[in-house]
């Protein structure tokens, strides 16, 4: 047999207007550089120099695809067509992010890389049945393509092999559009397209409730500081699933959120077929030293989720999570960059 061991390698797509940097070391986005309004070019995703950081663990998540299942499982536990499953409980009292060694934590094998106009790599990992509990095999692609001058478009796809799965991809980059080492992201403005949220109990857990934002600090449907009504939220900050529920459609994908920088007038556009968003402001993010040096703090990024909504496994009136041999799980995510 040859030796298939895989090394963590940092692959670069550039089109002359745009430049991201991604490994395969848990397909992560470790830099992604795009120009305000005058020009001036600045990488606006949080992380590091080198692969080697990512692999021993000093990162909370940044850049990477986590699975088999995003979010938060509660208990570890869940059971599908009558058989109990019991997951790691890697973020106590639950499972977080396909427990303690995720989509984020391997090596991904490069099934293509291509350069030119329109560059893309694909990655390729073959998920095992029994890996961090979960049952049976899956066949994971995720291609990254430069579809036009500005905009970058993500392809997740999974194929249970022998038995069904709960399957829920996401895309976990903290964003920072004045530029990763400028400070925290309270002055970024946002609008999300949802009017609901999947309210959580103590344990960041949803409670199964699908409740309305009017009139609560989490209402983005029109745009607003991130700032402005953070500190009425419990806890240290957001870090909710938003229901998208009402941003218009454009080739399949729902306009999910504007994300815009005042002092560089860099705005991102989101748009997804995923029914729900964590929006997450970085809380847990503590004096990390990233690149160049730079050091990130809490609120230092901001990151939009796009997934299924969190311990849907064991919440009937959630979208189901559930995919079953000969289906496939598909999930598109379109980060369109400009300025205004």
């Amino acid at each position: 047999m040859a030796d298939h061991t895989l090394k963590p390698e940092v692959f670069e797509l550039n089109n002359g207007s745009m430049q991201v940097k991604i490994t395969n070391y848990g397909a992560i986005i470790t830099s992604l550089s795009v120009p305000d309004k005058h020009g001036n070019w600045a990488d606006v995703v949080l992380g590091f120099d080198s692969v080697e950081p990512y692999v021993k663990g000093a990162a909370p998540f940044f850049g990477c695809i986590v699975g088999r299942v995003a979010n938060r499982i509660k208990d570890g536990k869940f059971s599908l067509d009558g058989v109990e499953y019991t997951l790691p409980i890697n973020k106590p009292p639950n499972s977080l992010h396909g427990g303690f060694k995720g989509f984020d934590k391997v090596v991904w094998e490069v099934a293509e890389y291509k350069k030119g106009e329109n560059p893309s790599i694909t990655f390729k990992y073959r998920s095992r049945d029994g890996e961090e509990g979960y049952p049976g095999d899956v066949s994971v692609m995720a291609t990254y393509t430069l579809t036009s001058s500005t905009t970058m478009r993500l392809d997740m796809e999974a194929v249970p092999e022998n038995k069904p799965t709960p399957i829920s991809l996401a895309q976990h980059t903290y964003w920072n559009l004045a530029g990763h080492h400028s400070g925290n992201i309270l002055d970024h403005s946002i609008q999300i397209w949802g009017s609901h949220i999947t309210p959580v109990d103590q344990n960041t857990v949803p409670t199964g409730e699908i409740m309305p934002v009017k009139g609560t600090p989490f209402d983005f449907t029109t745009e607003k500081k991130i700032g402005a009504s953070i500190n009425e939220v419990p806890g240290l900050g957001y870090d909710h699933n938003y229901v998208l529920d009402c941003g218009e459609e454009k080739s399949g994908l729902k306009h999910a959120a504007k994300l815009k920088e005042p002092s560089t007038s860099r705005v991102l556009n989101l748009w997804t077929n995923a029914p729900g968003m964590q929006f997450y402001t970085g809380n847990y993010v503590n004096g990390v030293v990233g690149k160049g040096g730079a050091v990130y703090g809490k609120h230092s990024g901001v990151c939009l989720e796009t997934q299924g909504f969190p311990n849907a496994i064991n919440q009937p009136n959630f979208p189901s999570v559930v995919v079953r041999p000969g289906e496939s799980y598909q999930h598109t995510m379109l980060f369109e960059f400009s300025v205004e």
